[in-house]
């Protein structure tokens, strides 16, 4: 076993995928923030509200006001540097830092494919994606042909495990036995030309579409490893993405998981890709200095690097699993369901408010738009957690106004999945006095169904 280890560890493989995947990953990071710059995004999720949800261990991270306009700017600029190879190392560490310090400061905007981007951008602090048809090459006047082929499979099973556990969670009786939450969704769609009142409101249609999405996640990273089925299977990809994009707005993830499938083809597919791009930088490829090409890319550091790496992966893999250490339905708790890749799996909608009752026996109802932003009072009215910070952003706020002894309690109303909305919140819990730690949360009342499966 350790001689096999070492083995695969010494094999090397063409350099050329690893280089196409950091041009599109770069220019697809810097396409990003240009998107949310321009669509205004960056005012009102980060500029304007006067409170922030915070991951918790994480309340250090503070916004930056106006100055977040330039940690955008920075993020972007260096996902550029990224994808053209210059200065790689100080430019994806720029990035991984920038990009992931956007996420951290505000809750609400979480979303799969953002937890994505920052680990597959720490990924790619130890990878060698700049050995090849990179600026630092020509800066360096050296390229290497080969490099070690655990630096791209290492790609490879980030992307497996991120569909593949996607698939597993699917498998649940809500999403297989009540086509749950496609069907909501699916209706909702009846504006879609020529099957938005037809095919979009036949329940054969969400059942088919909830049973091929899981078996889709299962079996995609299986298909694209091996040769003989790869093509169809990028077909399959691009088909997936494109028409879940054009059904849900879930921004860039469909390109970016498109861009990404690239990888699992040969390195003569990405050489015609670097071949098409030399011919449109041919002006700037002809004022070139010659570069000396090297065989295989050594790995700094080797020791220390496939160590770390070996440990994020055991990390990806157990992370998604920890919901099995508290008790309750996951996906009325949420306990343990952030950073699972439980993509879009439920529907969940909730009516929370808050009094306010302080030592003198006074008591009132708080309006919530007066503290937070539509996006942030809609995420809040169903997630406990949220719900429990901001019971002490009130019960601070409070404080800080003179009130003596304030207490806060919440009533909240949630549905899921189409379900009756219930009770969620014990009403008689005084919020102010519960601290947020990775124990059960033992104020979530108790589901009133039962959801099987992973």
């Amino acid at each position: 076993m350790e001689l096999n280890l070492k083995t695969y560890l010494n094999k090397t493989t063409d350099a050329a995928p690893l280089a196409v995947f950091r041009i599109g990953f770069g220019l697809m990071m810097c396409y990003g923030m240009i998107r949310y710059w321009l669509k205004g995004w960056i005012d009102t999720v980060y500029v304007q509200p006067q409170f922030h949800f915070k991951y918790y261990g994480f309340d250090w991270v503070k916004s930056l006001g106006e100055y977040t306009y330039l940690l955008f700017l920075v993020c972007g600029l260096s996902a550029f540097f990224v994808a053209i190879g210059y200065k790689y190392r100080l430019a994806i560490i720029t990035f991984f830092i920038s990009f992931t310090y956007i996420e951290l400061i505000e809750k609400t905007t979480y979303l799969n494919h953002y937890y994505f981007i920052s680990i597959l951008s720490f990924l790619m602090l130890f990878l060698p994606a700049n050995a090849y048809f990179s600026l630092d090459n020509y800066t360096s006047k050296i390229s290497y042909k080969s490099i070690p082929k655990w630096s791209i499979d290492a790609i490879k099973l980030l992307l497996g495990i991120v569909y593949f556990y996607a698939g597993l969670v699917k498998i649940n009786s809500d999403w297989l036995l009540k086509a749950q939450p496609l069907k909501i969704w699916l209706r909702s769609k009846y504006d879609l030309p020529f099957i938005g009142e037809t095919i979009m409101q036949q329940d054969w249609f969400h059942y088919a579409m909830s049973w091929s999405g899981m078996l889709y996640d299962l079996l995609i990273p299986f298909f694209l490893l091996y040769k003989r089925t790869r093509f169809v299977a990028f077909i399959m990809v691009i088909f997936f993405h494109v028409f879940t994009r054009v059904l849900f707005p879930i921004g860039m993830f469909p390109f970016v998981m498109i861009v990404s499938a690239l990888i699992f083809f040969d390195a003569s597919f990405h050489h015609k890709i670097i071949h098409k791009i030399k011919s449109l930088l041919g002006l700037i490829s002809a004022k070139a200095q010659p570069i000396t090409f090297k065989s295989v890319y050594t790995v700094r550091h080797r020791k220390l690097v496939l160590p770390i790496l070996g440990l994020f992966f055991v990390v990806q893999l157990l992370l998604p699993f920890r919901y099995l250490l508290y008790p309750g339905e996951l996906f009325w708790t949420e306990e343990g369901y952030r950073f699972s890749w439980r993509v879009m799996l439920m529907e969940k909608m909730g009516n929370t408010t808050f009094k306010i009752k302080d030592e003198q026996g006074n008591a009132f109802l708080v309006n919530n738009a007066d503290f937070l932003t539509p996006l942030q009072e809609k995420q809040m009215s169903f997630q406990p957690d949220f719900i429990l910070e901001y019971a002490h952003h009130l019960g601070d706020h409070f404080t800080k106004q003179g009130y003596k002894g304030v207490q806060v309690y919440a009533k909240s109303y949630v549905a899921l999945n189409g379900r009756l909305s219930q009770l969620f919140i014990d009403e008689s819990v005084n919020l102010y006095q519960e601290k947020e730690t990775f124990k059960h949360k033992h104020w979530i009342l108790p589901f009133t169904d039962e959801i099987k499966g992973l």
